[in-house]
């Protein structure tokens, strides 16, 4: 799909990391981008900065996610393109003993739910509102009427010690990939996903320097974290190429994480 001057977009967490340059990528290409963001703040900041639209938008909740796409659309038309990027992560084991009390605990069951809303089901219902809405534009070339584009990650099949919730959020991304491709194959909306290893967020930029070392060297090549723009740049040609559907690919340098 050409990005055209005009043509419509929604990028979640649009107002930091990954969403940021994403939002700002598509916008440089002269598409009107809608962010959904918690952080109202900086999303509006990055808003005005790209032309677009912010809305104050809480994917774990169903009034907010409608009124994000009641606000995006009234502001610039039907969205013909989806980037989801909001998500979170926490670090829990399954079940831990205290090595200084030897106290056992369980994982939280409601800390994995919070990871799940947020990450998986949060995504899905942004996907499934978008597509809803897309059904209603014209087809262009080859019978196109949008794409979707969610964000995994390496974790979702790499996943480390402490990750059970936030890999089985990201691998649910996975598995949505090709059956809601097929689900919208018929209506010309094309999905894919993309896997991002370590990459420098804001979540990242608050390490120490130590930490950031130990990480850039367990990365192939190149030995460093991964840019926004990098992330972006694969969500544009996921965008671009309409022969690209139905697939999950990695952007991590050839990492492959350990364990811990």
């Amino acid at each position: 799909m050409k990005i055209d001057q005009g043509v419509a977009a929604i990028v979640t967490g649009g107002a930091s990391g990954l969403g940021e340059a994403t939002a700002r990528a598509i916008a440089a290409q002269g598409a009107k981008v809608a962010l959904f963001d918690f952080n109202e703040e900086t999303g509006t900041k990055v808003a005005a900065d790209i032309g677009g639209t912010f809305c104050k938008v809480d994917v774990t909740d169903e009034a907010s996610v409608d009124a994000g796409f009641a606000k995006a659309r009234a502001a610039h038309g039907q969205e013909r393109i989806l980037v989801n990027c909001a998500g979170t992560g926490n670090v829990i084991k399954t079940a831990s003993r205290d090595r200084e009390t030897g106290e056992i605990k369980a994982f939280p069951t409601d800390q994995f739910e919070r990871i799940i809303q947020i990450n998986l089901i949060g995504t899905f219902r942004c996907c499934a509102k978008s597509a809803a809405g897309m059904l209603s534009l014209d087809p262009l070339e080859d019978k196109a009427r949008g794409v979707i584009i969610n964000t995994s990650s390496a974790a979702a099949v790499d996943g480390q010690i402490g990750q059970a919730a936030y890999s089985a959020s990201k691998g649910g991304i996975v598995s949505l990939t090709l059956p809601m491709a097929r689900d919208l194959m018929g209506e010309g909306i094309r999905v894919n996903a993309i896997l991002p290893g370590i990459f420098d967020t804001p979540l990242m930029a608050r390490a120490s320097d130590k930490v950031r070392d130990a990480l850039s060297a367990t990365v192939p090549f190149p030995k460093r974290f991964g840019k926004p723009e990098e992330f972006a740049a694969m969500a544009l040609a996921m965008i671009e190429n309409d022969y690209w559907n139905g697939e999950y690919v990695r952007l991590d340098g050839g990492l492959r994480m350990p364990p811990r």
